[in-house]
């Protein structure tokens, strides 16, 4: 299964995914311009890594396209609970694995509990917790 799709850049909106030098970002902003007497219309995106935390601005004609990152979406058990880290078995398939937990849903999580995560590109990111 592929990891990524394409779309053109003129149909991005903010708060979608995009791949910006190899890492999974999310669109803050997208302005696009007129095109004029000498060129096509251009846009500018801004958008923050996922993983990384990085702002990062790209310029592109607005008919280009772009790569797409394929985020799934999945729930996994909380096993235990290390510092930063939690151990987690997946819900489906039960796989064991550890991800970071980020600030937002430290205070949430606890063993026993639920978590949301999503899948990117071989990586896992821990997005919510369910109780």
């Amino acid at each position: 299964m592929a990891d990524t799709t394409t779309t053109s850049v003129k149909h991005l909106k903010p708060g979608q995914f995009v791949l910006i030098d190899g890492e999974v970002c999310k669109v803050g902003s997208i302005d696009i311009s007129k095109s004029g007497k000498h060129g096509s219309s251009k846009a500018r995106m801004e958008a923050n890594g996922i993983f990384d935390g990085r702002r990062r601005s790209v310029v592109k004609p607005a008919d280009s396209e772009i790569e797409v990152p394929i985020i799934l979406k999945k729930m996994a058990q909380v096993l235990a609970i290390s510092g930063n880290t939690a151990q987690l078995m997946d819900m489906v398939d039960y796989s064991q694995f550890e991800a970071e937990i980020p600030d937002e849903i430290k205070s949430e999580l606890k063993e026993g509990g639920e978590v949301m995560y999503w899948e990117v590109m071989g990586k896992k990111i821990l997005r919510e917790a369910k109780g």
